[in-house]
């Protein structure tokens, strides 16, 4: 793919950029490495100090990556302001937690193993490579990059190709809030490219968020190179609602949880479980909210949603719409793809999915419901565990046994009650089986990257 903005409103190619040559990336490959010496000797409060500057600078410059990031990728300028404030704002976290997630710890009694002093500490591992996609451009970058640097590391970032002028703001801000220069780069490459870098003996580990293919090809690279990975490969995730919910709040919640970023989310409702008491009530409500939903120009504030961010991606989840419709899947709202220029893509709701059809078990990148009937809550369960996904899942109830239930039962690296699926800056991020492994943001996610070396004293 190249290297290229390709507005996806327009469909019009805006600039495009050449790809770094192999002198240029050993040339960052060095600077990060000479980084290395200089970061890993620095204090918590410098590192924080400069964390706190480079969160300030993107706060000013919050109306130009906004408008970029609408240009890039179509996400509409009301949500791409909030990206850019929440990935600040996750800057300023991590400036403040940092030293506390990493304190030594003492996890026995040194006379329990025979000790006068034994304690464990948290030192950085060296350089990192971030393979980042274009869904979320600043957020999926700083919830990787702030922790890494807070820790001690350094990084290097192969940003999705469809995003380049927002992978050269960051591979430009930690430097430029004083950071030492290599702290923080990015590199203009092929996707290909990135497993090829792990046989550098100067990257030190690897997080990817991605496709399975993607995030596949970069864990073989990593465990040929015995070298640390962390993958988040996306998911097709459950939305429950039983009969003591609130039916209209959750199809509200249900229908923006859908839609949100041309519903180009990893974590957003994919699948709808709706008990049968409530079913016509909620569906009803739904698809009303759904289909006054429409996408439009990002710069225009009143836009519910804009184009979905390239051709292919557009393809690609119309092809799996295709596929339900030609093995009889009822379209209530959407499904067409539409004239004029751009990749954009109605909000669609699907009922009679079958698991013939390739969207019962595939992720469908965009703003594509699929709705069940349940008739109770242990049905909702094994459907949603159906699945060889398993990030995320909001259930909607005010049954405490059912709370209990849902929440213990169902097999996904996180379940929301009563309110929809998100990231927050002190919980753990991460899925299971093919959602990958690994956690991003708070404890756990500074963690990820950083040699936990006992130290014991005779």
């Amino acid at each position: 793919m190249a290297i290229a903005t390709l507005n996806p409103t327009t469909g019009v190619v805006e600039r495009t950029f050449e790809p770094h040559t192999a002198a240029q990336v050993e040339e960052i490959l060095e600077r990060a490495a000479a980084a290395n010496a200089l970061l890993r000797d620095t204090t918590f409060a410098e590192r924080s100090a400069w964390m706190h500057r480079a969160a300030d600078l993107m706060d000013a410059d919050v109306d130009v990556l906004a408008a970029l990031a609408a240009t890039e990728m179509g996400k509409t300028i009301g949500t791409a302001r909030y990206e850019v404030t929440k990935s600040a704002n996750g800057m300023r976290h991590y400036a403040d937690n940092a030293e506390r997630y990493l304190a030594p710890e003492r996890p026995v009694a040194p006379v329990e193993v025979g000790a006068s002093a034994a304690h464990v500490v948290f030192q950085p591992i060296g350089t990192v490579l971030a393979v980042m996609p274009w869904n979320y451009p600043f957020w999926q970058v700083i919830r990787f990059a702030a922790p890494a640097l807070m820790a001690g590391n350094t990084g290097l970032l192969k940003h999705a190709s469809s995003v380049p002028q927002v992978a050269l703001y960051l591979g430009e801000l930690f430097e430029r809030a004083g950071f030492p220069a290599g702290a923080f780069q990015t590199l203009l490459v092929e996707g290909a490219a990135a497993s090829a870098l792990l046989d550098d003996r100067r990257i030190a580990a690897v997080t990817l968020t991605g496709s399975v293919g993607a995030g596949s090809a970069v864990a073989e690279a990593a465990g040929r190179n015995i070298k640390k990975s962390v993958l988040e490969l996306g998911g097709t995730d459950a939305f429950i609602v039983m009969p003591s919910a609130d039916v209209q709040r959750s199809a509200e919640f249900g229908a923006n949880s859908r839609t949100q970023n041309s519903g180009q989310s990893c974590i957003c409702a994919k699948r709808f479980y709706i008990h049968e008491d409530i079913y016509d009530e909620w569906f009803e409500a739904f698809l009303t909210r759904m289909r006054s939903t429409t996408p439009g120009d990002p710069f225009d504030p009143a836009t519910s949603f804009g184009p979905m961010a390239t051709e292919s991606v557009r393809a690609e989840a119309h092809a799996l719409v295709a596929d339900a419709v030609s093995k009889g899947v009822t379209v209530h709202t959407g499904g067409e793809l539409p004239g004029g220029p751009g990749w954009f893509y109605p909000a669609t709701v699907l009922t009679g999915v079958t698991t013939e059809m390739r969207i019962y078990r595939e992720e469908c990148f965009g703003p594509v419901a699929c709705v069940y009937r349940v008739g109770s809550v242990e049905e909702a369960i094994a459907l949603a565990n159906d699945s060889e996904f398993g990030l995320a899942a909001s259930v909607w109830t005010t049954d405490a046994d059912e709370i209990a239930l849902l929440q213990g039962s169902l097999e996904f690296g996180a379940v929301f009650t009563n309110g929809n699926t998100a990231s927050f800056f002190g919980l753990p991020f991460g899925g299971i089986k093919d959602s990958g492994y690994g956690r991003e943001l708070g404890r756990f996610g500074i963690r990820e990257f950083v040699n936990a070396k006992t130290v014991w004293t005779a």
